[in-house]
């Protein structure tokens, strides 16, 4: 008849088994430590535009990717200039948003600003219907965000190619728009506060992974401990002939 019997492991196979698991449980941690921060981050992001906005001048520079103040900055548009962020989608539409070029009093570099979102079809002949984009001395406020990352980078620099404006272009990356306009930007964009007048839909989350998506990466990691002990198990506790005698 056969049974089961534990086998005596090697020291080996002791030592990588616990490797293993210490290294995917601290991997784990750490997703999951990533996940609450995130969450932190998501509040406070959800928060800020609560707040009173500091002066531009305070924060322009701002390092910290953690941290994305709310500010004011006074000065004008450059109303010949501008650029559609394509292929945006809101509410299961296809859409834009308008990116306007702001000229802030006393700066010598340009800053982006996400005006908002807008639906477009991009059926032939059409163009996005953008609300008129002024050139009076204004004070602007929102949230001061790093550039937002993703888009293809297929076929080279695409504004290059385009004569009129606003230009579409798939991503927003500092040097080629700089390069376009011809003067230096600023290191981040503004993501303007909402108002029920903009024509925009302004509805902002900063372009970090999601705490679900660290959950799910911790969840695996712990899988892989599992799958670990049952391995080193199943290794071991093998089944033998005349285990009564």
């Amino acid at each position: 008849m056969t049974a089961r019997r534990w086998q005596r492991p090697s020291l080996f196979a002791v030592a990588l088994t616990l490797f293993g698991i210490a290294v995917f449980t601290v991997l784990g941690l750490w997703q999951l430590d990533r996940a609450a921060q995130k969450e932190q981050l998501l509040a406070a992001f959800r928060a800020e535009p609560q707040t009173m906005p500091v002066d531009f001048d305070r924060v322009r520079d701002i390092m910290d990717l953690q941290h994305y103040p709310h500010v004011r900055i006074a000065g004008h548009f450059l109303i010949d200039r501008g650029y559609l962020l394509d292929e945006q989608m809101h509410g299961g539409q296809l859409g834009v948003h308008a990116i306007g070029v702001f000229a802030g009093d006393g700066e010598d570099r340009l800053l982006l600003v996400d005006r908002g979102w807008i639906v477009w079809s991009h059926a032939p002949g059409t163009t996005p219907p953008l609300p008129r984009l002024l050139a009076d001395e204004m004070v602007l406020t929102g949230i001061y965000a790093p550039f937002p990352g993703g888009g293809l980078r297929i076929g080279g620099n695409a504004l290059l190619t385009q004569a009129t404006w606003p230009k579409l272009t798939l991503y927003l990356d500092a040097e080629p728009i700089a390069a376009d306009l011809g003067k230096p930007l600023l290191p981040r964009m503004l993501l303007m506060d909402p108002t029920p007048d903009s024509g925009f839909v302004r509805a902002w989350t900063p372009n970090v992974m999601p705490p679900e998506r660290h959950r799910a990466y911790a969840f695996q990691w712990f899988a892989f401990v599992v799958v670990a002990l049952t391995i080193f198990i199943g290794k071991h506790w093998r089944k033998v002939d005349n285990a009564t005698k």
